[in-house]
């Protein structure tokens, strides 16, 4: 069974009406236009109103964008930075309907107090401050309601702007974009699972609960479920409105973050994706409050050694181990142009070592290893991307806090301490044992595996593989596919065409009219292809 497949393909039906918006909305704009090359890409000021008449959806991919210097220019990524998240905060009554629905009972019998004016009102979610019965103050994170329904329409309909971009352009799978927005719908994913957030923040708050400076408010797991997050109250102050009257504590609230973010990365795997001011608190007592778990990174074991040796490569400025720690952590492609990648890192880590040590930016290092990357044929792992992200968030912060402290100093030192204990005896010794027992497995399942292919090779069935068969046939119907999508994709493309024209009237009209049969034709020929498939097996 391919679920995934169908699925999408009842997605794109359900996306259609959406989808016809989204081209009215970017023929509105002159987005369209872009098609036809560079010289007729819209002003940025047009991109980024576009994002923001879409709404959720593309206003928050607007500012994933704004983070991939290496697929756009500089203008455009500019413009996209001053794309903002906040929206109007929903009606007390919405909340309260909510928080009933997925906790069971009024917020009047929950609550022994609620408060009508959120904390904050985000995308996804708006925080109200609450009172529980035995006194205890906490925060409730309440998400919008319809969520899922509308980012799982917009990010079919997403998908197949992208897919029929490169379908009718295939200068444009360089970019790499059906992978940029499948990663985004897992970011997606990732910020609306309250769940996920519970989890996050119980493994953060387990991962540092020896970090004296350092608190994180924990889970009230019995008022938490499904689109409600219950939290301990975080009496502190933003870090930023707290570094007016206390300049003086910023240097060592920013090496606390710094430690913070290396040792949940290289130790748990884990990181915070968005540690900007809004995301952390200075209580009374001087602790640092880290908030808002929706958004957080995994690392497995060897990406996490991978990214310890590439930090080190950057640190000395040695481009070839930087190259090679850079492959390990991206799919394995035979499209990468190894050579000119080297040279392009040699050239990025030069501008790094001309730079002042102390004002050296591992963000903008990254980022320049995500761009030579994408020019020579690098699929970008979205867990590095995300990574880069949230440096270039801390380090923005740190530079706007405490300008004149050298935050590399600590970073060096926890560099070398994780180097240290990568090579450590006892690293190196448990790594010798795995090999071994993996090195045992593969002799003693030798023999069985030589025996099988020899017994197949004397009944003459070494060369029928399973669907072999069935190539031919499918090659067939894959090739008409092909055929009719392109079909229709010119329908689709003519009528954006005539849209694009500033004269309206008939143009409009018959513009639209294409765009709905081209829409409609490869809607009808996905259907009857699921039907064939679902026949044929």
């Amino acid at each position: 069974m391919t679920i995934m497949i169908d699925t999408e393909r009842i997605s794109i039906l359900r996306a259609a009406p959406r989808l016809l918006q989204v081209l009215r909305v970017f023929a509105r704009h002159r987005l369209l236009g872009a098609l036809f090359g560079k010289r007729h890409w819209p002003p940025p000021k047009e991109v980024r109103e576009t994002a923001e008449e879409l709404g959720l959806v593309f206003l928050k991919f607007g500012q994933v964008l704004a983070m991939r210097r290496d697929l756009l220019p500089a203008a455009y990524i500019d413009e996209l930075a001053l794309l903002h998240d906040q929206l109007p905060a929903m009606g007390i009554d919405a909340v309260h309907a909510t928080v009933a629905a997925e906790l069971g009972a009024p917020v009047a019998a929950l609550f022994s107090s609620f408060g009508e004016t959120p904390l904050g009102a985000a995308t996804i979610a708006q925080v109200h401050e609450a009172t529980l019965p035995d006194g205890r103050r906490v925060a409730v994170k309440v998400q919008r309601p319809g969520l899922g329904t509308m980012i799982s329409t917009d990010i079919a309909a997403l998908s197949y702007l992208v897919a029929l971009g490169e379908t009718l352009f295939p200068r444009l799978r360089a970019l790499d974009l059906p992978v940029v927005v499948r990663e985004f719908a897992k970011s997606l994913d990732r910020e609306t699972d309250f769940n996920r957030e519970a989890r996050s923040i119980v493994l953060f708050r387990t991962a540092m609960a020896d970090f004296p400076d350092l608190w994180i408010p924990d889970v009230v797991a019995e008022y938490s479920r499904g689109s409600v997050l219950t939290l301990e109250f975080s009496a502190g102050e933003r870090v930023d409105f707290y570094a007016r009257v206390h300049p003086e504590a910023m240097p060592r609230s920013m090496n606390t973050l710094v430690t913070l973010m290396l040792q949940t990365i290289f130790e748990e795997g884990l990181f915070h994706a968005d540690p900007h001011p809004g995301n952390v608190f200075v209580l009374p007592d001087g602790r640092l409050s880290l908030l808002d778990f929706g958004n957080t990174g995994d690392l497995d074991e060897p990406m996490r050694e991978s990214l310890i040796l590439l930090l080190d490569a950057v640190v000395k400025g040695d481009a070839r181990a930087a190259t090679e720690a850079y492959l390990e952590m991206a799919p394995a492609s035979e499209d990468v142009n190894r050579a000119a990648l080297l040279v392009d890192i040699k050239a990025a880590l030069y501008e790094i070592r001309r730079t002042n040590l102390a004002n050296v930016s591992i963000g903008n290092a990254f980022d320049s290893l995500l761009r030579a990357g994408s020019r020579n044929g690098v699929h970008n792992p979205g867990e590095f991307v995300l990574l880069t992200r949230a440096f270039v968030i801390l380090e923005s912060m740190i530079g706007q806090l405490a300008p004149d402290h050298d935050y590399m100093e600590s970073f060096r030192e926890e560099i070398s301490r994780l180097i240290a204990q990568h090579f450590s005896p006892a690293r190196i010794k448990e790594k010798t044992t795995k090999l071994a027992r993996e090195t045992e497995r593969l002799i003693s399942d030798a023999p069985n595996d030589t025996r099988r292919v020899l017994r197949r090779f004397a009944e003459g069935d070494l060369g029928r593989l399973p669907g072999l068969e069935a190539l031919g046939a499918r090659f067939s119907r894959n090739l008409e596919r092909l055929a009719s999508s392109i079909a229709f994709a010119a329908l689709v493309i003519g009528g954006s065409m005539l849209m694009l024209t500033p004269t309206g009237g008939w143009h409009h009209i018959l513009g639209e009219g294409m765009i709905i049969s081209g829409i409609v034709g490869m809607v009808i020929a996905g259907i009857g292809a699921l039907r064939r498939d679902h026949g044929q097996r």
